[in-house]
Formats: C-alpha cells, sequence, structure tokens
C-alpha cells in the first residue's frame, strides 16, 4: 500500500499537479479561519513550505491570529515586499461558507457579506488591504486531489486490516441545504479516491454540521451515527474514522468524539495540516491563479450563503 501511495504522489508530481514557480512579483497570501496558537502553527508551518518564487505571508479570520496577522497587514507586507499581484488562497475546506465570502469581501470581489460575518471582521480589526495592485481569490480545498491524498494516508496509518475493514470522513459542514450540498458533491469524489488509495472495504462521508441551529446539528450526528453502525454491523470491524479539517482544535479533540461516543470506532484525531501535499496545493492554486487575465476576480464561482460556516 505505501507503494500504491508513493505511486500516486509521483503521479501527482508528473502530472504537473505540483506547479513550477510562479514570478516573484506574485505574492501569495496564505488565510485560514484561525484557532489557539497550536491551531494556527499547523497553517504557519505549510506556509512556511509554500515556494512559489515570490513572498508568502499568512493570515486569519478569528482567535489570536487574527490580531496580530490581520489580512490588511498580511497584504501590505506582500507588497512591500515587492508583490505585483496577491492571489489569496483559502485554506478551509470549502469554498461554500461564510468564512469564504469573508474573503471574498476582504478582497472586493463582493460588496456585502452576511451581518454576522461582517461583525465577525469588525471584531477581529479586520479591513480591505489599501493596496494598489490586483488580489485575486483561489478556490479552497473543495475537491483537490492533494486532499485526498492526505487523507488517504491518515487512514492508512489507522487501519489494520483496510479491506476488511470500514473509513468514515467526518467534517464540520455548513449551515444551509444548499451548501450542504455543495459540500457532499465536492467531498464525493474525494471518498472515492481515498477508497482507491487505501482500499477500504467501505468509504463514506459525513458531516456534522456544527454551527447549524441545534435541531439541524443533532439530525446531522445521529445520521453519521447510523452510517457508522450499519458499515460496523457489514464489516463485523471496528470503523475507522479520520476527520476532514483543517487542524487540530475543539471540533476535533472535543465534540467528534462526544458526537460519536459508544459506537465501535478507531477513531484518529490527525487532522489535514501539516503536510506537504497541501503546501503543493497552495502553489497550484497560487499559479492556476496568478495567470487569469485582469482585472482581478474570483475563479472559483462559489459562493455561501449564511453565516457560521466554519472550516476548523
Amino acid at each position: 500500500m505505501k507503494a500504491l501511495l508513493s505511486f500516486v504522489v509521483a503521479l501527482v508530481v508528473g502530472s504537473g499537479l505540483i506547479p513550477a514557480r510562479v514570478s516573484a512579483q506574485v505574492g501569495t497570501l496564505v488565510i485560514a479561519h484561525g484557532g489557539g496558537p497550536e491551531w494556527d502553527a499547523q497553517v504557519r508551518t505549510v506556509a512556511a513550505q509554500v515556494n512559489t518564487g515570490g513572498p508568502v505571508e499568512v493570515s486569519f479570520l478569528m482567535g489570536p491570529g487574527a490580531k496580530t496577522a490581520p489580512f490588511q497587514s498580511a497584504a501590505k507586507k506582500l507588497v512591500d515586499a515587492g508583490a505585483k499581484e496577491i492571489v489569496v488562497v483559502p485554506v478551509l475546506v470549502s469554498s461554500h461558507s461564510g468564512h469564504y465570502d469573508q474573503i471574498r469581501y476582504l478582497a472586493g470581489l463582493i460588496d456585502s457579506i452576511d451581518e454576522t460575518m461582517m461583525h465577525h471582521l469588525h471584531m477581529g480589526g479586520i479591513e480591505r488591504a489599501a493596496v494598489n495592485v490586483p488580489i485575486r481569490v483561489a478556490a479552497a480545498l473543495d475537491n483537490a486531489p492533494e486532499m485526498a491524498v492526505v487523507l488517504a494516508e491518515r487512514a492508512r496509518a489507522a487501519a489494520a486490516e483496510p479491506a476488511s475493514q470500514a473509513l468514515f470522513l467526518i467534517g464540520h459542514g455548513s449551515n444551509s441545504a444548499e451548501d450542504h450540498a455543495a459540500w457532499m458533491a465536492n467531498l464525493r469524489p474525494v471518498a472515492d479516491s481515498v477508497k482507491s488509495l487505501t482500499g477500504f472495504r467501505s468509504v463514506l462521508i459525513g458531516l456534522v454540521r456544527d454551527d447549524a441551529p441545534a435541531a439541524v446539528r443533532a439530525e446531522a450526528v445521529r445520521s453519521a451515527r447510523e452510517m457508522i453502525q450499519l458499515q460496523a454491523a457489514v464489516t463485523g470491524r471496528d470503523v475507522v474514522v479520520i476527520p476532514i479539517l483543517i487542524s487540530r482544535g475543539q471540533v476535533s479533540e472535543q465534540k467528534i468524539p462526544a458526537d460519536l461516543q459508544g459506537l465501535p470506532i478507531r477513531y484518529a484525531p490527525v487532522p489535514l495540516l501539516p503536510h506537504p501535499q497541501i503546501a503543493r496545493w497552495i502553489e497550484k492554486r497560487v499559479r492556476d491563479v496568478s495567470v487569469a487575465a485582469t482585472p482581478a476576480r474570483d475563479v472559483s464561482g462559489a459562493s455561501g450563503t449564511g453565516p457560521g460556516h466554519s472550516d476548523h
């Protein structure tokens, strides 16, 4: 199986998914949700591995990192370092979220956002950047093949015999039904790729919709529990559970274990970050977006619909 994963990584490299260096005048702004110091450190670790040929800065939307590295300050640092263009790469699981809308607003791509999301920006002292260079926004992870490679590696490390076991991928999710459908549309092919890479007997996905109203979240958790119970019944083995989360925090360490308490599972709370494949994904996003024609524009076509859509 290790040989298979090595082959896939080599295939990704050979296919051009790992991009060449772009112009030194293109600045990369890696932006994430933000959490505590440990959460933020994982993002900084990956950003330090990014090599686009131009300057790289990190910013956060919430938490202490938002105070010390707000969007406007990170953008100014990039321009001061010689950037003539800025590509913002959201290290989020999905482009269909309120946080993605915050980023699009900060980049000047949309004129307004949900009141709650705007309040969060104001509370964090985060503003649009007063810079005279184009700012472009890349898509979030969505259905990136690099994410599948990372999840496959995490899952394989937690499994004894994948061929006779089931895997359940569990994520944060969104509030609205429309955004939930978009999340799942992107994550289903990721799950298919993970299954091909690892050989698990079954691979399913569930989203706990952590910021949704209590009744919506409770139903999402109940659905996840039922799927895991079915997987365990079919295989007769504990189900391996891996989070689809950016970094380690309250959701991975406390909420998900509580949600799945009592089930026959082997839960490995290892997030997507840090991993070199995420750095390669950032480089690819920068290359893809930086060659887009001016004026600056959003290339994802995604739009969230409400508040509280976190990618923890």
